[in-house]
């Protein structure tokens, strides 16, 4: 004879396991570290900045027409 399984035991191991390999997924795709987070938006505010700074301005743009 086998050896005798706790059912419950064993299915809240397998549902334990399920939510664990989601959660390792989702950290790897959205988690991103906060040094990583504070460079992107460094770098977004610097494009900003340079954007801003090359922008010409349309004639009458000013409120002088």
């Amino acid at each position: 004879m086998g050896d005798v399984v706790n059912l419950n035991r064993y299915r809240k191991q397998k549902l334990k396991a399920e939510r664990e390999r989601r959660a390792s997924e989702k950290r790897a795709r959205f988690g991103l570290p906060d040094r990583e987070r504070a460079k992107n938006s460094a770098e977004r505010a610097l494009e900003a900045r340079r954007l801003d700074g090359a922008r010409r301005d349309e004639p009458g743009s000013d409120g002088r027409d």
